[in-house]
């Protein structure tokens, strides 16, 4: 427990604007009359006024200016009427706030200045200071006071995820270099995913304390590793950013892709909601859970581009399967890809409010 653990009175959960929300409802396993929908990566590449909005801006720097990212934030709640905001950062955000030399390079995606690769290496590692949250705390501030009934959701990448950026250097297929610090220099490999764990739990804690209604914790590379891998190497970590807000009545939202055979290690480090991806069926990742689990998913974004009735049928069977869990928010399978066509996302909304 922490110290003053419960959330601030004017909070969005505790003055009552959002705890009533059919997405705080559905996420704390009660089935609201409409389903709820919102997507990820719903502010981004796939809108004109994004775009517009960003020309000229690097995207670390774009995540740093709090009027910028409370537009960006609320472009898809006005386009689209979906039913919750990210908060539109990226998984590297942290890293920098911390002092990391990264950058986001268009095209390939975060570069590090050096990787991190040694005990030496993390020990240059510095921890994660409350003044440098000053802007992510003033953006989700400013977003809730826009956002009115509408919750916001913190966004925040898993330890694994943000080690292996560190080490790899640069975005990676095979994770050779992760693999071999897990294998060949398990200290070194603790060392660094406690930093990446305290980094994490900071800034997640952060969102939630100064409005964020739900948080969700991306593992997005935690379907490279085996069960056991996962289990050894990447859990515990994960275990201890959920317990960096699991005082707080905010839920804990978890997600990874191509994580099937994961489901139930990633939800035992302390989420109260899974995130699924379009390649394990809800209904199946309801039973692998054991029935007790609110979902999160999984439209298949690659069918955003298909005909209308195409994506409209396997909508509907995404909404029937997910009548298997105790609840259930509707979302892609992963990210909004940046092609999509933004009139499709509006209909689809449309669709799962009229459905679902």
């Amino acid at each position: 427990m922490h110290s003053g653990s419960a959330l601030p009175t004017t909070h969005p959960l505790v003055d009552g604007r959002t705890a009533q929300s059919a997405l705080v409802q559905a996420y704390q396993g009660v089935r609201p009359e409409r389903r709820p929908i919102w997507m990820m990566r719903q502010a981004g590449r796939s809108l004109p006024e994004y775009r517009a909005v960003r020309a000229g801006i690097p995207m670390l720097e774009s995540c740093l200016r709090p009027e910028l990212v409370t537009e960006i934030t609320l472009q898809p709640v006005y386009r689209h009427s979906v039913d919750a905001a990210i908060f539109f950062s990226d998984i590297v955000v942290p890293l920098k706030l911390a002092g990391v030399d990264v950058d986001i390079v268009a095209g390939v995606g975060p570069v590090m200045g050096s990787a991190v690769r040694t005990k030496a290496d993390v020990e240059r590692l510095r921890p994660l200071e409350a003044e440098a949250l000053e802007p992510i705390v003033t953006a989700v501030g400013m977003l809730t006071a826009e956002l009115a009934a509408t919750p916001l959701i913190g966004f925040a990448g898993a330890p694994f995820t943000l080690a292996s950026y560190l080490i790899e250097g640069r975005p990676s297929r095979d994770y050779v270099h992760t693999k071999a610090m897990m294998r060949d220099d398990p200290e070194a490999w603790e060392a660094l995913l406690t930093w990446a764990a305290g980094v994490t739990g900071t800034f997640l804690r952060a969102q939630a304390m100064a409005g964020a209604s739900a948080v969700q914790l991306f593992d997005s590379w935690a379907g490279a590793l085996t069960h056991d891998e996962y289990q050894a190497f990447a859990a515990p970590y994960s275990t201890s950013v959920m317990a960096a807000v699991s005082d707080l009545p905010v839920p804990r939202v978890h997600f990874g892709t191509r994580t099937r055979d994961l489901l139930v290690a990633m939800r035992d480090v302390g989420a109260t909601v899974m995130g699924v991806d379009q390649h394990t069926p809800l209904d199946v990742a309801n039973d692998l859970l054991g029935g007790r689990t609110p979902l999160q998913g999984n439209i298949d974004p690659d069918l955003l581009a298909a005909d209308w009735d195409v994506l409209a049928d396997h909508t509907r069977d995404v909404l029937r399967r997910g009548l298997a869990a105790p609840a259930h928010v509707v979302n892609l399978g992963h990210g909004v890809p940046k092609d999509a066509d933004p009139d499709v996302l509006t209909r689809l909304v449309a669709l799962v409010h009229e459905e679902g």
